[in-house]
């Protein structure tokens, strides 16, 4: 049995040797540690034509930016390995393929994607990417369908649920999603000037129930397997191809938070572009954010309702008509985590790049606000906005 120790370099060229597939192992010669290091460690490891060839992703015991104070499960690793194993039985066209993992040493050696580019930075670059929004909804109904009782014997599926439980990460989950963003917290990181819009928040009873009914439903219902963190920075696009990757937050829970939170990160670059881009070219990337929202939905509820006519394996499920009414529920759901995650990124310590990247302060603050005040009308609005064109009419109506 493996013993767990901190990868360097040359551990992970040594690893990826005997571990990752290759012909020849001794093509691979040299690793570069890539990423910030919080969380885990990531080499690429090159061949002797300096081509990097694989990837080895080490879990680490606590969070480094804090220390020891602030520990992690490395089981999260195994989570986050049979999560991705699992999508990509399902989705290998839209799920990173890992050659090998190790539960022991927290470490797994996947498929090299240098040829593609991490999707939030192409957002805020405003970089077109056609079919990215719709291989991201096929990808979802293809991970969730199939980890879902629509599909799993109700054996196996208790057997699933049992094999993800992932409390660690969940309880991060809990409290960056529907905890710290409404109260005061130490996490959250906003401009002093939305002092006022944050303290709203707080406040607002109907608001705080709602996010709590949101949280409960988190808690309470394992409907798939989820991904568990599926935003544009977990996502690699290039011309024709998205992968997705860094699942360690995966479980089963609400299908709709997965589909929420990739929404959420989709308007979050819609509430950002006016202060990256020129005006003109702002509200053209605006339409075609608005238009990538519609998109991902609809090429999930397509490839859902189809796999449900063709593949649903227990009677009373395969009834006509209930697919769509399961899928109306989803939908809500979708609306209404949308909103957390709107609100998580903007308020919470999660801060993404799509505002950090906005060099007019003003402007930031705008655009922070922005998001701020969507975030909370999709969350009141989630149980009454009846399908995609009457939330894009919200949308618009937020400004």
């Amino acid at each position: 049995m493996s013993q767990y120790r901190t990868f360097t370099a040359d551990d992970a060229v040594a690893y990826a040797q005997q571990f990752g597939g290759l012909a020849d192992p001794a093509e691979l010669v040299r690793a570069e540690e890539i990423g910030d290091g919080n969380l885990n460690l990531v080499f690429k490891i090159y061949d002797r034509a300096d081509r990097s060839r694989v990837v080895v992703k080490q879990a680490l015991p606590y969070v480094r930016c804090v220390g020891e104070s602030w520990p992690l499960t490395l089981d999260r690793a195994r989570l986050e390995a049979q999560t991705l194993v699992e999508h990509y039985r399902h989705c290998p066209q839209h799920t990173v393929n890992v050659i090998h993992y190790d539960a022991e040493l927290a470490v797994m050696v996947m498929e090299d994607l240098s040829s593609h580019q991490i999707w939030r930075g192409e957002l805020v670059k405003n970089i077109p990417y056609p079919q990215a929004a719709s291989q991201l909804g096929y990808y979802l109904a293809q991970t969730l369908f199939h980890t879902s009782d629509f599909y799993l014997h109700p054996h196996k599926k208790k057997e699933e649920v049992a094999r993800f439980i992932n409390p660690q990460m969940c309880e991060i989950t809990e409290d960056l999603f529907f905890n710290e963003p409404y109260i005061g917290h130490e996490h959250n990181a906003y401009p002093a000037q939305l002092e006022e819009d944050v303290l709203a928040l707080r406040h607002d009873d109907e608001l705080r129930i709602a996010v709590a009914s949101l949280k409960h439903r988190f808690f309470a219902h394992a409907e798939a397997l989820l991904h568990g963190d599926i935003h544009s920075g977990s996502v690699f696009v290039a011309e024709n191809s998205l992968k997705a990757i860094d699942a360690e937050f995966g479980y089963f829970g609400p299908i709709g938070f997965d589909v929420g939170t990739a929404l959420g990160n989709l308007l979050l670059n819609y509430c950002a572009l006016p202060g990256l881009l020129a005006p003109r070219e702002a509200a053209a990337g605006r339409e075609q954010r608005l238009l990538d929202v519609k998109v991902l939905w609809l090429a999930f509820v397509e490839r859902f309702q189809a796999l449900a006519v063709e593949k649903t394996r227990d009677v009373a499920l395969a009834f006509p008509g209930y697919a769509s009414a399961f899928l109306h529920k989803v939908w809500q759901d979708s609306v209404g985590y949308c909103g957390t995650e709107l609100i998580r990124r903007t308020v919470g310590m999660s801060q993404i790049a799509d505002m950090k990247t906005i060099s007019d302060e003003a402007m930031r603050v705008e655009c922070i606000r922005h998001a701020i005040s969507l975030g909370k009308t999709l969350i009141l609005a989630a149980p009454h906005v009846e399908d995609i064109d009457a939330l894009l009419a919200r949308i618009r109506q937020n400004g």
